[in-house]
């Protein structure tokens, strides 16, 4: 198998399209620090780090969990449990793309470098959350919670605690998906000694957990809304965001956890990207209002 056979299976392992999803919470964060568009170059570092950071954390788990992937009749056709890949070339691919996000971290300023190793112990962490911790989905929702924070201090080198808020934003939102998604592998978590939500508390209190998560989701918007003074003309993306999560937890009960539906809200993910990406672009006409 070429090199380049091996890259392609690689981006395919991790879902390297899926870049995207962290991006507008990344891309809010920028357009609030810089009250608009940042320097080119300071948006592009930023992307850099975006996508290694994914990049790394995506194929580090995959690494991790080879073995229990192997087990698992949903997972145990990804890359490594299936022979395409071997364990040591995805480690290597790693390292690579955590190279990569240092040196350009290296290029925003000198605490965004400080606390790139952070970042990466919360991302690379999360991979052996669910050994030890039932609340793993809390640590995923953190680990793309913190890429607002992450690109307001790349833009201005210090942190503001308001921008704090969209990262609890990002990890209720994330958290609450992950354990409805989490719901198919129930059973097997259980057998397997893995912790997760569905797997400790069953399905009844998951769902009511994700609803709580999803609700907070919508307050704190508003809050965040509030503390950064948009007008009432710019709550319309907050309307439509939490539209979006009701429809969504309309579709799926715990009568109703059936894996197809556990995949549609997955794939559901591609259509809040582009209602996050507006959401953004609202945010930087209406930081045109930031006292």
């Amino acid at each position: 198998m070429t090199l380049i056979t091996r890259i392609r299976i690689t981006l395919d392992m991790i879902k390297w399209e899926h870049s995207i999803f962290a991006l507008p919470f990344a891309l809010t964060g920028t357009l609030l620090a810089a009250r608009g568009l940042p320097a080119w170059a300071t948006l592009g570092w930023i992307l850099v780090c975006m996508v290694s950071a994914r990049s790394a954390a995506m194929a580090f788990n995959r690494w991790a969990d080879a073995r229990l992937d192997a087990a698992n009749p949903r997972t145990s056709m990804r890359a490594i449990p299936a022979g395409q890949l071997s364990r040591g070339f995805v480690l290597a691919f790693t390292l690579i793309m955590v190279a990569v996000f240092l040196v350009a971290a290296g290029q925003l300023n000198r605490l965004t470098l400080e606390l790139a190793p952070v970042a990466l112990l919360v991302l690379l962490g999360y991979s052996y959350m669910k050994r030890v911790t039932r609340w793993t989905h809390l640590v995923l929702g953190m680990a793309l919670g913190i890429a607002p924070a992450a690109a307001w201090i790349a833009v201005r080198g210090s942190l503001d605690w308001r921008i704090a808020l969209l990262t609890a934003v990002v990890m209720c939102w994330v958290a609450g998906f992950d354990i409805l998604y989490a719901c198919q592998d129930m059973e097997h978590d259980r057998a397997a000694g893995l912790y997760s939500i569905p797997q400790a508390l069953g399905l009844e209190a998951a769902f009511w957990i994700a609803r709580l998560l999803h609700l907070a989701v919508a307050g704190l918007l508003l809050w965040f809304a509030m503390l950064f003074h948009f007008g009432i003309n710019r709550l319309d993306g907050i309307a439509v965001v939490a539209g979006l999560l009701l429809y969504e937890h309309m579709l799926v009960s715990p009568a109703r956890p059936a894996p197809a539906e556990c995949r549609f809200l997955h794939h559901e993910r591609r259509d809040r990207d582009g209602l996050l990406v507006f959401v953004a672009v609202d945010v930087w006409i209406g930081s045109r209002a930031i006292r």
